[in-house]
């Protein structure tokens, strides 16, 4: 296949990417390296499968232009800056949505016909019902980068009506493992590194939340691509169980052998938009075939070494 990769060489773009040209793809890459890290394409720079294109997808030109001969779009390009959303409210509409829509209509021009796209639990705002499964209720919207991957999403099935085009839409919980670059794993260990006595923690610490293995992530993608047969293929990533902000806290201390003062800005959240409890039901996908190896603590851990092994990672963000 001839595949086309916005965002690659960010966390889940660069680790998918290596998975496709494993598998014998052709693979082109597409960044403006605003958060990826081109050290993370090393391998892919080295094969001779792997085009890389270095550009903006609000550059409508460029995008066209890099779809030529495409198969099959991942696009994993996005700001996912959720925290801070507020301080700059309309980033989320341009590089989310619009840059979306850019995508489209490349693949109009260019007569491509198959998407898969990285959307986000975060969809589902403070969900009333829990797991939340993908036919839930049209929920209220608590951040604006939610907001503007469920605009996205809406573009796509209209794009997927209108243009016979075909779909896979993943709403993922948040993803952990080798080149995680942000979150709160990564917050926690650059914090403890720097001051092991003391621990600040946003919220009260029982914010519940699921998170998902890279490596199970990008399998599970497989799975449905390979075996959905529908316009639009809505599939919700994550796993069976859930863990609180202070279960997670418990094993980076032990693995780091630390115990510091924890220090909690109180309330049920940590931020505007911050939902206190995520957890989605993702029996679809399991109905494909698909089974996760990794639990939560397990890709937790994995994260905390490989921070351990690439230190400089915590001075780029």
């Amino acid at each position: 296949m001839r595949c086309l990769v916005t965002g690659c060489a960010g966390f889940i773009g660069s680790t998918l990417t290596d998975r496709l040209l494993a598998l014998g793809n052709e693979v082109t890459g597409y960044d403006n390296f605003s958060t990826g890290q081109r050290e993370f394409l090393s391998g892919a720079l080295d094969n001779a499968r792997f085009t890389l294109v270095e550009g903006d997808l609000l550059d409508p030109d460029r995008v066209e232009a890099a779809l030529d001969g495409a198969e099959f779009v991942f696009h994993l390009a996005a700001n996912a800056d959720v925290r801070f959303g507020t301080e700059h409210p309309t980033k989320d509409l341009h590089q989310n949505t619009i840059a979306t829509v850019n995508v489209l209509e490349a693949m109009r021009k260019n007569g491509v016909r198959r998407i898969a796209f990285s959307s986000t639990g975060s969809v589902y705002g403070e969900a009333r019902v829990i797991p939340t499964p993908e036919n839930a209720s049209s929920p209220v919207q608590t951040s604006l980068y939610g907001a503007s991957k469920m605009a996205a999403e809406g573009f796509i099935e209209a794009y997927c009506e209108g243009f016979d085009m075909q779909a896979f839409i993943f709403r993922f919980v948040s993803i952990l493992g080798e080149r995680y670059t942000h979150g709160h794993v990564f917050d926690f260990y650059k914090q403890l590194r720097a001051h092991p006595g003391v621990l600040n923690v946003l919220g009260n610490g029982k914010q519940r939340k699921s998170y998902l293995y890279i490596q199970d992530c990008i399998d599970a993608i497989f799975t449905a691509i390979e075996k959905g047969q529908a316009k639009v293929n809505l599939f919700n990533l994550g796993l069976d169980e859930y863990c609180e902000v202070n279960d997670s806290i418990g094993w980076i201390c032990d693995e780091l052998g630390v115990k510091p003062e924890l220090n909690y800005s109180g309330g049920d959240r940590g931020w505007i938009g911050d939902n206190p409890f995520i957890f989605l039901d993702c029996s679809a996908v399991r109905v494909l075939g698909w089974r996760p190896k990794l639990n939560i603590r397990e890709g937790v851990l994995r994260t905390v070494r490989y921070l351990q092994q690439r230190p400089e990672l915590l001075d780029r963000r």
